[in-house]
């Protein structure tokens, strides 16, 4: 029998990648509060982004990074959608 506290990369990676599975890209701060809500907890932004980054290493969700709508040349934010 496993002891002691589940690991919260097994919570979080399923629920992401079926908050993902829609087919529209979301914002690391949309997914933050899809997850708070269905999971009835709160969740750091930072905690989501490394969740986030290493889903996308894995090949699993696809990062768009969007142009800055006001300076020419600068990069906005980042969306994440998943891999088809």
């Amino acid at each position: 029998m496993k002891r002691g506290r589940p690991n919260l990369r097994n919570l979080l990676v399923p629920s992401i990648l079926e908050i993902l599975s829609d087919k529209t890209a979301r914002s690391i701060n949309s997914i933050k509060s899809e997850l708070s809500r269905r999971l009835n907890r709160n969740f750091s932004w930072n905690t989501v982004q490394k969740y986030l980054n290493e889903l996308v290493e894995a090949g699993k969700i696809e990062a768009i990074v969007t142009p800055h709508s006001k300076k020419e040349g600068k990069e906005g934010i980042v969306v994440y959608k998943k891999k088809e």
